[in-house]
């Protein structure tokens, strides 16, 4: 048992050097656990299923082995012929984005007409939910797992390969990891908005994005619309980018933020469909025309934006495509079968009423 001068940072410290000397490369067990923490496997099924009498020093001990070594326990029997549980996890960001929803559903489809269970799971963008939900899953026994995009917390990373379960990553291309993607170039997809804003005659672009943080498509796509721009010569000011969370009313509250400037932009990029509604919703409050006075693009190309007023310019995101592929590319790589590691699919820009040319300068 750890004495006391492993209580505390100090003590999780010494775990995890002892944890490293190891060398561990396959997933841990309940006994590496016991071992690490010096005590038997009885106390750690004890500190596991909160049962029995466990003295604070040896909870503390098999508590930092845990963390130490990434272990995950097991809730369930695997079958000892197929070693496979037949369910199949997602964690998405948040289930009130339709493009996610949409993704969601149709990777649910497929893997429900294989015969197999789905689990599903939020994480509103927290990295230690995610880390949280990660877990769980591996606990139930998932024989693989659907993510969205390729930023996770580096927790569930080592997770996710000690315990060699399927994963594809989604709406994104990742080419320089080891996980399987299903999705598209954020920066390049964006950049399609911006050119064509371009060739339309804008020189002042602004840009509602989605928050950054934890979210790289949010992060690629300003990323591109900057490089579009600086390819043409057009500057980008930094008071036209702001980051806004993906809700009607934030749309509104950027737009409004926007137009208020000195030399307010003459068009507005939008992180999603959803921050564009709620740009309209606000140039239309402030007896702005659209796109008169000025043009809007969204992103996702959801099912509401064709029937908006003006009808909104948008990127058109195949959702379910990528959902079929991801799920396929997990119930293949279970079954032991070999699925393309990167899958692309196509981003088009829809042009309709939101977007036109800019308003001459005055006195032309």
């Amino acid at each position: 048992m750890m004495d006391s001068r492993d209580k505390g940072t100090g003590g999780e410290r010494r775990v995890r050097q002892r944890a490293r000397r190891q060398g561990r490369t396959m997933a841990p067990t309940l006994t590496d656990v016991a071992r690490l923490a010096d005590v038997s496997t009885a106390t750690v099924s004890r500190v596991l299923n909160n049962s029995g009498q466990v003295s604070e020093d040896r909870k503390r001990a098999v508590e930092e082995a845990i963390e130490a070594l990434g272990y995950v326990p097991n809730s369930a029997a695997r079958s000892l012929v197929s070693q496979r549980y037949n369910t199949i996890g997602a964690i998405v960001p948040t289930l009130e984005n339709a493009t996610f929803a949409r993704l969601v559903e149709a990777f649910q489809k497929r893997v429900s007409a294989s015969g197999a269970a789905m689990m599903v799971a939020s994480s509103a963008y927290d990295p230690e939910v995610e880390l949280k939900h990660g877990r769980k899953l591996l606990e139930s026994g998932v024989d693989g797992i659907m993510l969205i995009g390729s930023v996770h917390n580096p927790k569930l990373d080592q997770l996710l390969r000690e315990h060699g379960v399927a994963v594809v990553s989604c709406l994104v291309l990742d080419q320089e990891r080891d996980t399987a993607s299903v999705g598209f170039d954020n920066a390049t997809a964006a950049a399609m908005a911006a050119d064509y804003l371009m060739d339309l005659g804008h020189r002042r672009i602004g840009l509602i994005a989605g928050m950054i943080r934890m979210n790289d498509r949010a992060e690629q796509r300003v990323r591109g619309i900057q490089a579009a721009l600086q390819r043409r010569g057009v500057p980008f000011a930094a008071e036209y980018l702001l980051e806004r969370p993906y809700r009607i009313e934030e749309g509104g509250v950027g737009f409004q933020y926007l137009m208020g400037l000195d030399l307010p932009p003459t068009a507005i990029i939008c992180g999603n469909d959803v921050l564009a509604f709620g740009a309209l919703i606000q140039a239309r409050r402030s007896g702005l025309d659209v796109p008169g006075d000025v043009s809007i693009i969204g992103f996702d190309d959801q099912a509401f934006a064709a029937h908006l007023t003006p009808s909104l310019t948008t990127l058109h995101v195949p959702a379910e495509e990528i959902g079929i592929q991801a799920a396929d590319y997990i119930l293949t790589t279970v079954a032991g079968g070999t699925a393309p590691h990167i899958v692309p699919v196509a981003v088009n820009l829809v042009v309709r009423q939101s977007t036109g040319r800019p308003k001459p300068p005055q006195g032309q």
